[in-house]
Protein backbone atom coordinates (compact mmCIF):
# COMPACT_ATOMS: atom_id res chain seq x y z
CA UNK A 1 0.00 0.00 0.00
CA UNK A 2 1.54 3.77 -1.22
CA UNK A 3 0.24 6.83 0.52
CA UNK A 4 1.11 10.44 0.73
CA UNK A 5 1.55 12.05 3.15
CA UNK A 6 1.05 16.10 3.94
CA UNK A 7 2.35 17.28 7.08
CA UNK A 8 4.71 20.27 6.04
CA UNK A 9 5.74 22.20 9.03
CA UNK A 10 6.49 22.61 11.88
CA UNK A 11 9.40 21.15 12.97
CA UNK A 12 7.47 19.95 16.43
CA UNK A 13 4.13 18.75 13.89
CA UNK A 14 6.50 16.94 12.01
CA UNK A 15 8.06 14.81 14.70
CA UNK A 16 4.32 14.83 16.28
CA UNK A 17 3.49 12.45 12.98
CA UNK A 18 6.41 9.81 13.58
CA UNK A 19 4.91 7.92 16.16
CA UNK A 20 1.81 7.14 13.91
CA UNK A 21 4.03 6.37 10.64
CA UNK A 22 5.92 3.72 13.54
CA UNK A 23 1.86 2.82 14.13
CA UNK A 24 0.87 2.46 10.70
CA UNK A 25 4.41 0.34 9.74
CA UNK A 26 3.81 -2.01 12.53
CA UNK A 27 -0.04 -2.57 11.73
CA UNK A 28 0.05 -2.49 7.77
CA UNK A 29 2.58 -5.30 5.91
CA UNK A 30 4.18 -3.08 3.42
CA UNK A 31 2.76 0.27 3.90
CA UNK A 32 4.93 2.64 1.94
CA UNK A 33 5.01 6.10 2.63
CA UNK A 34 5.73 9.78 0.39
CA UNK A 35 5.97 12.80 2.70
CA UNK A 36 5.24 16.23 1.80
CA UNK A 37 7.25 18.67 3.61
CA UNK A 38 8.67 21.63 3.83
CA UNK A 39 11.88 21.86 2.29
CA UNK A 40 13.60 23.07 5.38
CA UNK A 41 12.52 20.11 7.37
CA UNK A 42 13.47 17.71 4.43
CA UNK A 43 15.93 15.42 6.01
CA UNK A 44 13.76 14.34 9.03
CA UNK A 45 10.80 12.00 7.27
CA UNK A 46 13.83 9.84 5.15
CA UNK A 47 14.59 9.06 9.40
CA UNK A 48 11.69 6.82 9.72
CA UNK A 49 12.28 3.45 7.54
CA UNK A 50 8.50 3.53 5.59
CA UNK A 51 9.63 6.58 4.12
CA UNK A 52 10.90 5.87 0.41
CA UNK A 53 10.16 9.19 -0.53
CA UNK A 54 10.53 13.05 0.49
CA UNK A 55 8.39 15.54 -1.91
CA UNK A 56 9.44 19.04 -0.34
CA UNK A 57 7.42 21.86 -0.75
CA UNK A 58 8.47 25.66 -0.23
CA UNK A 59 5.56 27.49 0.10
CA UNK A 60 6.84 29.53 2.78
CA UNK A 61 9.64 31.07 0.23
CA UNK A 62 7.63 30.66 -2.51
CA UNK A 63 4.74 32.88 -1.44
CA UNK A 64 6.70 35.90 -0.63
CA UNK A 65 8.12 35.24 -4.51
CA UNK A 66 5.12 34.29 -6.70
CA UNK A 67 6.24 36.70 -9.66
CA UNK A 68 9.80 35.46 -10.07
CA UNK A 69 9.96 33.01 -13.08
CA UNK A 70 12.56 30.74 -11.38
CA UNK A 71 9.88 30.33 -8.72
CA UNK A 72 7.13 29.35 -10.62
CA UNK A 73 8.90 26.93 -12.50
CA UNK A 74 9.97 25.19 -9.32
CA UNK A 75 6.24 25.00 -8.36
CA UNK A 76 5.30 23.76 -11.84
CA UNK A 77 8.00 21.08 -10.52
CA UNK A 78 6.23 20.32 -7.22
CA UNK A 79 2.87 19.93 -9.14
CA UNK A 80 4.77 17.40 -11.61
CA UNK A 81 6.58 15.14 -8.68
CA UNK A 82 3.01 15.35 -6.76
CA UNK A 83 1.02 14.63 -9.79
CA UNK A 84 3.70 11.78 -10.87
CA UNK A 85 2.06 8.57 -9.13
CA UNK A 86 -1.48 7.75 -8.00
CA UNK A 87 -1.71 6.64 -4.44
CA UNK A 88 -3.76 3.77 -2.61
CA UNK A 89 -4.34 6.96 0.29
CA UNK A 90 -3.38 10.30 0.59
CA UNK A 91 -3.51 11.63 3.94
CA UNK A 92 -3.88 14.99 4.99
CA UNK A 93 -2.19 15.21 8.48
CA UNK A 94 -2.31 18.84 9.04
CA UNK A 95 -6.01 19.97 8.41
CA UNK A 96 -4.74 23.44 7.34
CA UNK A 97 -6.15 25.55 3.49
CA UNK A 98 -2.80 24.98 2.73
CA UNK A 99 -2.21 21.15 3.35
CA UNK A 100 -5.96 20.63 2.05
CA UNK A 101 -5.01 22.49 -1.64
CA UNK A 102 -1.49 19.92 -1.92
CA UNK A 103 -4.06 17.18 -1.27
CA UNK A 104 -6.38 18.50 -3.86
CA UNK A 105 -3.67 18.21 -6.28
CA UNK A 106 -2.54 14.89 -5.84
CA UNK A 107 -4.03 12.03 -7.44
CA UNK A 108 -5.93 9.20 -5.09
CA UNK A 109 -8.78 8.76 -2.48
CA UNK A 110 -8.33 11.75 -0.23
CA UNK A 111 -8.21 11.88 3.55
CA UNK A 112 -8.03 13.80 6.18
CA UNK A 113 -9.87 15.31 9.50
CA UNK A 114 -13.75 16.34 9.02
CA UNK A 115 -14.52 20.01 9.47
CA UNK A 116 -14.97 20.17 13.51
CA UNK A 117 -11.56 17.98 13.88
CA UNK A 118 -9.51 20.34 11.86
CA UNK A 119 -7.63 23.16 12.78
CA UNK A 120 -9.09 25.00 10.10
CA UNK A 121 -12.87 23.17 9.07
CA UNK A 122 -13.08 24.61 5.38
CA UNK A 123 -10.20 22.52 4.36
CA UNK A 124 -12.32 19.12 4.99
CA UNK A 125 -13.83 20.61 1.51
CA UNK A 126 -10.81 18.89 0.13
CA UNK A 127 -11.39 15.84 1.31
CA UNK A 128 -13.78 12.52 -0.17
CA UNK A 129 -12.84 10.90 3.19
CA UNK A 130 -13.57 12.93 7.00
CA UNK A 131 -12.82 11.42 9.95
CA UNK A 132 -13.59 12.79 13.50
CA UNK A 133 -10.83 12.98 15.80
CA UNK A 134 -11.68 14.23 19.51
CA UNK A 135 -10.12 17.59 20.12
CA UNK A 136 -8.61 18.08 23.42
CA UNK A 137 -5.64 15.65 23.69
CA UNK A 138 -2.43 15.41 22.82
CA UNK A 139 -1.26 15.98 18.87
CA UNK A 140 0.30 12.89 18.69
CA UNK A 141 -2.40 10.80 19.84
CA UNK A 142 -4.87 12.80 17.66
CA UNK A 143 -2.78 12.41 14.11
CA UNK A 144 -2.39 9.03 15.32
CA UNK A 145 -5.77 8.12 15.65
CA UNK A 146 -6.32 9.89 12.27
CA UNK A 147 -3.33 7.28 10.94
CA UNK A 148 -5.61 3.95 12.41
CA UNK A 149 -9.30 5.00 11.24
CA UNK A 150 -8.01 6.16 7.62
CA UNK A 151 -5.87 2.61 7.55
CA UNK A 152 -8.07 0.35 9.55
CA UNK A 153 -6.54 -0.63 12.96
CA UNK A 154 -6.88 -0.10 16.66
CA UNK A 155 -4.23 2.67 18.17
CA UNK A 156 -1.27 0.24 19.17
CA UNK A 157 -0.27 0.61 22.83
CA UNK A 158 3.15 2.37 24.04
CA UNK A 159 4.71 4.91 22.08
CA UNK A 160 7.83 4.34 19.17
CA UNK A 161 8.44 7.31 16.80
CA UNK A 162 10.50 4.82 14.77
CA UNK A 163 14.06 6.53 14.96
CA UNK A 164 16.76 4.47 15.15
CA UNK A 165 19.79 7.20 16.53
CA UNK A 166 22.44 5.11 16.01
CA UNK A 167 22.35 6.01 12.67
CA UNK A 168 24.81 9.05 13.45
CA UNK A 169 28.00 8.84 14.72
CA UNK A 170 29.21 9.44 18.03
CA UNK A 171 31.29 13.02 17.42
CA UNK A 172 35.38 13.30 18.30
CA UNK A 173 34.91 13.97 22.08
CA UNK A 174 36.35 12.41 24.72
CA UNK A 175 33.48 11.24 27.62
CA UNK A 176 30.48 11.56 28.49
CA UNK A 177 28.42 14.99 27.97
CA UNK A 178 25.61 16.58 28.77
CA UNK A 179 23.95 18.77 26.28
CA UNK A 180 21.57 21.89 26.96
CA UNK A 181 19.04 23.52 24.70
CA UNK A 182 19.62 26.86 25.89
CA UNK A 183 17.60 28.66 23.16
CA UNK A 184 13.89 29.12 21.76
CA UNK A 185 12.17 31.86 20.53
CA UNK A 186 9.69 33.77 23.03
CA UNK A 187 11.62 35.48 25.68
CA UNK A 188 9.20 33.81 28.29
CA UNK A 189 10.25 30.58 27.39
CA UNK A 190 13.90 31.07 28.39
CA UNK A 191 15.02 29.42 31.12
CA UNK A 192 16.69 32.06 33.22
CA UNK A 193 20.84 32.19 32.55
CA UNK A 194 21.74 31.94 35.83
CA UNK A 195 20.12 28.44 35.97
CA UNK A 196 22.02 27.58 32.85
CA UNK A 197 25.35 28.63 34.72
CA UNK A 198 24.23 26.84 37.71
CA UNK A 199 23.36 23.76 36.33
CA UNK A 200 26.63 23.80 34.03
CA UNK A 201 28.73 24.00 37.63
CA UNK A 202 26.61 20.89 39.25
CA UNK A 203 26.81 19.08 36.20
CA UNK A 204 30.85 19.27 35.28
CA UNK A 205 31.59 19.31 39.02
CA UNK A 206 30.62 15.36 38.47
CA UNK A 207 33.11 15.03 35.54
CA UNK A 208 30.47 15.06 32.69
CA UNK A 209 31.25 17.92 29.66
CA UNK A 210 28.66 20.07 28.60
CA UNK A 211 28.00 20.77 25.01
CA UNK A 212 26.32 24.23 23.97
CA UNK A 213 24.78 24.45 20.80
CA UNK A 214 23.13 27.79 19.34
CA UNK A 215 21.95 29.18 16.27
CA UNK A 216 21.56 32.77 16.01
CA UNK A 217 23.95 35.57 17.38
CA UNK A 218 21.90 36.06 20.76
CA UNK A 219 22.03 32.04 21.34
CA UNK A 220 26.22 32.18 20.34
CA UNK A 221 26.64 34.91 23.27
CA UNK A 222 24.11 33.26 25.58
CA UNK A 223 26.41 30.30 24.91
CA UNK A 224 29.72 31.88 25.60
CA UNK A 225 28.83 33.09 28.96
CA UNK A 226 28.12 30.23 30.28
CA UNK A 227 31.05 28.46 29.45
CA UNK A 228 33.19 31.22 30.25
CA UNK A 229 31.59 30.09 33.96
CA UNK A 230 33.14 26.77 34.38
CA UNK A 231 35.49 24.56 32.78
CA UNK A 232 34.68 21.49 30.73
CA UNK A 233 31.61 23.49 28.86
CA UNK A 234 32.11 23.57 24.86
CA UNK A 235 30.01 25.46 22.39
CA UNK A 236 29.87 23.89 19.44
CA UNK A 237 30.05 25.74 16.34
CA UNK A 238 27.00 26.55 13.85
CA UNK A 239 25.58 23.34 12.68
CA UNK A 240 22.69 21.58 10.49
CA UNK A 241 19.25 19.53 12.29
CA UNK A 242 21.54 16.56 10.73
CA UNK A 243 25.12 17.26 12.16
CA UNK A 244 23.68 18.41 15.37
CA UNK A 245 21.34 15.32 15.68
CA UNK A 246 24.76 13.44 16.23
CA UNK A 247 25.77 15.23 19.44
CA UNK A 248 21.89 15.00 20.81
CA UNK A 249 21.71 11.16 19.70
CA UNK A 250 24.96 10.68 21.72
CA UNK A 251 24.34 12.64 24.77
CA UNK A 252 24.12 10.72 28.37
CA UNK A 253 21.32 13.65 29.74
CA UNK A 254 19.73 16.31 27.57
CA UNK A 255 17.78 19.88 29.07
CA UNK A 256 16.06 22.05 27.22
CA UNK A 257 13.12 24.16 26.81
CA UNK A 258 9.54 24.75 24.47
CA UNK A 259 11.62 24.61 21.71
CA UNK A 260 11.67 22.20 18.28
CA UNK A 261 15.05 21.02 18.90
CA UNK A 262 13.53 19.07 22.16
CA UNK A 263 10.90 17.19 19.97
CA UNK A 264 14.22 16.01 17.93
CA UNK A 265 15.36 14.91 21.73
CA UNK A 266 12.23 12.77 21.91
CA UNK A 267 11.87 11.01 18.97
CA UNK A 268 15.89 9.88 19.71
CA UNK A 269 14.64 8.46 23.17
CA UNK A 270 18.04 10.49 24.77
CA UNK A 271 16.64 10.66 29.00
CA UNK A 272 16.05 14.69 28.88
CA UNK A 273 14.02 17.48 30.45
CA UNK A 274 12.09 19.74 29.00
CA UNK A 275 11.44 23.02 30.45
CA UNK A 276 7.68 24.80 30.52
CA UNK A 277 6.55 27.65 32.35
CA UNK A 278 4.74 30.73 30.22
CA UNK A 279 3.85 27.98 27.62
CA UNK A 280 1.62 24.64 27.62
CA UNK A 281 2.96 21.03 26.96
CA UNK A 282 -0.73 19.33 27.47
CA UNK A 283 -1.73 19.21 23.86
CA UNK A 284 1.65 20.27 21.73
CA UNK A 285 4.14 20.05 23.95
CA UNK A 286 7.33 17.55 23.91
CA UNK A 287 6.38 14.12 24.46
CA UNK A 288 8.38 10.52 24.52
CA UNK A 289 9.07 7.85 26.77
CA UNK A 290 12.52 9.26 28.30
CA UNK A 291 11.39 12.71 28.11
CA UNK A 292 9.85 14.35 31.47
CA UNK A 293 8.09 17.90 30.85
CA UNK A 294 9.04 20.17 34.03
CA UNK A 295 6.29 23.08 34.45
CA UNK A 296 5.78 25.31 36.35
CA UNK A 297 2.99 25.36 38.74
CA UNK A 298 2.01 29.11 39.48
CA UNK A 299 -1.14 30.55 39.40
CA UNK A 300 -0.26 32.50 36.69
CA UNK A 301 1.41 30.03 34.23
CA UNK A 302 0.41 28.94 31.59
CA UNK A 303 -0.23 32.68 30.12
CA UNK A 304 0.45 31.78 26.44
CA UNK A 305 2.16 35.50 26.41
CA UNK A 306 5.39 37.03 24.65
CA UNK A 307 5.99 39.16 27.65
CA UNK A 308 5.25 38.16 30.86
CA UNK A 309 2.31 38.99 32.62
CA UNK A 310 3.42 39.35 36.38
CA UNK A 311 6.71 40.61 36.29
CA UNK A 312 9.06 41.39 39.59
CA UNK A 313 10.52 44.58 39.45
CA UNK A 314 14.34 44.39 38.30
CA UNK A 315 13.68 40.45 37.27
CA UNK A 316 14.50 40.18 33.67
CA UNK A 317 13.15 36.30 33.78
CA UNK A 318 9.39 35.37 34.18
CA UNK A 319 9.11 34.40 37.83
CA UNK A 320 7.25 31.21 37.04
CA UNK A 321 10.82 29.13 36.32
CA UNK A 322 11.20 29.88 40.35
CA UNK A 323 9.33 26.73 40.32
CA UNK A 324 12.27 24.69 37.80
CA UNK A 325 15.65 25.35 39.67
CA UNK A 326 18.62 23.30 38.94
CA UNK A 327 18.59 21.51 41.75
CA UNK A 328 15.20 19.86 41.13
CA UNK A 329 15.65 19.90 36.81
CA UNK A 330 19.40 17.89 38.23
CA UNK A 331 17.61 15.63 40.97
CA UNK A 332 14.63 14.46 37.86
CA UNK A 333 17.79 13.48 35.49
CA UNK A 334 19.79 11.36 37.84
CA UNK A 335 16.41 9.62 38.64
CA UNK A 336 15.43 9.40 35.08
CA UNK A 337 18.96 8.58 33.97
CA UNK A 338 20.86 7.31 36.44
CA UNK A 339 23.70 9.34 35.53
CA UNK A 340 25.98 11.11 38.23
Amino acid sequence: MKVLLIKTSSLGDVFHTLPAVQDAWEQVPGIEFHWVVEEGFRDIPSWHPAVSKVIPVAWRRWRRNLRNAEVRAEMRQFYSDLRAEEYDLVLDAQGLLKSAVITRMARGRRTGLDRHSAREGLAALAYQNRIPVARGTHAIERVRTLFASALGYQVPEGMNYGVDRSRWQRPEIEGKYWLFLHGTTWVTKLWPESYWIELAGLVTAQGYRVVLPWGNDEEKSRAERIASSCDNVIVLPRMGLNALNAWLAHAECVVGVDTGLSHVVASLGVPAVAIYGATDATLTGVSGPQVDVMSSERECAPCLSKRCIKPDDGDVQPPCYRDIPPSRVLENLIARSGAL
